[in-house]
């Protein structure tokens, strides 16, 4: 019933046309009646009652074209910008009036349309061309994983064209491991356009409304080729510096007292000169046995033991090993973290013994903690002179202190960082020293 009343409604031209009819007949039935009862001839009345129905007739017809042919225009605008065709204006806008109001809005509407089309269009121009000269395989799969969008990296590792590749699984195309949660960010395989190590990258997005999933493949065996050949030139740089410095002095005195030996006759202090020369060959032999010792350590940090801790007494114990000077301990919320206790026990003991050497005799080294988000934060601070060069501070074997090894840091450093924490080194802002800021992640609940 409902659908059958819409159906016998009247069209808007039809309304119109209707209004206006009805809004002039009152005056032409006036009229007519006004000329019968008159004293007007039968002739006359009937002519003039046609000409004003004709005029009747005609000024509704042209309301209805004043009101309705705008209108049309307006949909035809709106039309125009529905199916992205933004030339299209309406004529005669004028902002004095509402309808010609309405067309400067249309214009305008369509202005900025074309604006953001042409943006979008460029954007997207930009993307596709950045996409095809990056170096790196961009591959992307719908909900059933089947590939959608491949660069032309893409191509090269799987040594096919665009066109054969689209449409495909992830299975078929040997990359259903990538798009697992468990895949690791780097692993070795064989494609077949390249065999390398691989670095993977997934993220979720929507393309018309429909789920996709975005993996990167980036080949990073020539930047680990790279790094562990200078890791390797540093190493050696570090250890023929440290050697030399041992193995010089030891084959100058060698060749001294083997030239005294040759001599036939040896001079009376012959035995102080052998004494004094295997003294420094054994310290020197000592030194560099020390050296090897130290690198052997850093190099082979076991994993930590995880166990609860308590960080505020472990900050305690720490704080009372430190024999040379009193070491303040400022208080901190009851906090435990899941660590290895003997580990950080030693990345403590260095930072503390680093700032009783900074502060020097009349100085004071302060200890504390406290709880930041899910992180727990321990600062070592001294009123010393400060850091000068804080750049080599995480430098294997550099070291400014005398008889220093220069892997106290970097030990620090590496058993922060296999607890999943950070550890950096600065001078303070509001003062004179430096401080040590340990972040560590507080144990699960």
């Amino acid at each position: 019933m409902g659908s059958e009343r819409r159906s016998r409604r009247l069209s808007f031209e039809s309304r119109v046309l209707l209004l206006a009819l009805m809004g002039g007949l009152p005056a032409l039935v006036a009229a007519v009646i006004l000329m019968v009862t008159g004293p007007y001839a039968a002739r006359a009345v009937w002519t003039v009652a046609a000409l004003m129905a004709v005029w009747w007739l005609v000024l509704g017809s042209w309301l209805l074209e004043m009101v309705v042919r705008p209108v049309q225009t307006l949909s035809n605008l709106l039309a125009a910008l529905r199916e992205g065709d933004y030339s299209i204006r309406g004529r005669g806008a004028q902002p004095e009036d509402s309808l010609g109001l309405a067309f400067l809005e249309v214009n305008a509407l369509g202005d900025t349309l074309r604006e953001q089309r042409l943006g979008a269009l460029e954007a997207t121009a930009l993307l596709r061309r950045v996409m095809e000269e990056i170096d790196v395989a961009v591959f992307a799969f719908d909900a059933d994983e089947r590939l959608r969008l491949v660069n032309r990296a893409g191509e090269r590792l799987l040594a096919a064209p665009a066109e054969r590749l689209l449409g495909q699984t992830a299975d078929e195309l040997g990359l259903h491991r990538c798009l697992r949660d468990d895949c690791p960010g780097g692993f070795q395989q064989a494609f077949p356009g390249h065999t390398g190590r691989w670095e993977v990258r997934r993220s979720s997005f929507r393309q018309r409304g429909q789920p996709m999933q975005l993996l990167v493949v980036a080949d990073v065996s020539r930047t680990l080729r790279q790094e562990e050949r200078h890791a390797w030139q540093r190493l050696v740089r570090v250890l023929s510096h440290e050697i030399n410095n041992s193995l010089t002095p030891i084959s100058s005195i060698a060749a001294n007292l083997r030239d005294q030996a040759r001599r036939p006759a040896k001079p009376p202090d012959w035995d102080d000169d052998l004494a004094r020369g295997l003294g420094i060959v054994a310290g020197r032999a000592d030194s560099l046995t020390r050296f090897m010792a130290a690198y052997a350590r850093l190099a082979r940090l076991p994993a930590p033991h995880r166990a609860p801790l308590d960080a505020g007494e472990w900050v305690r114990r720490v704080a009372r090993l430190e024999s040379r000077r009193e070491v303040r301990v400022e208080p901190g919320p009851e906090v435990s973290i899941s660590a290895d206790g003997d580990q950080l026990d030693q990345l403590l003991i260095n930072l503390v013994a680093n700032a009783v050497d900074a502060a020097g005799p009349e100085g004071t080294v302060s200890v504390g903690w406290e709880v930041a988000g899910a992180a727990l934060l321990v600062r070592v601070r001294d009123d010393g002179p400060g850091v000068a060069d804080t750049s080599n501070l995480f430098v294997p074997f550099y070291t400014t202190k005398p008889g220093g090894t220069g892997i106290g840091l970097v030990l620090s450093r590496q058993i922060a960082e296999a607890h999943d924490g950070t550890l950096s080194l600065r001078n303070c802002e509001d003062g004179r020293g430096a401080e040590a800021l340990l972040t560590l992640p507080l144990e699960s609940r």
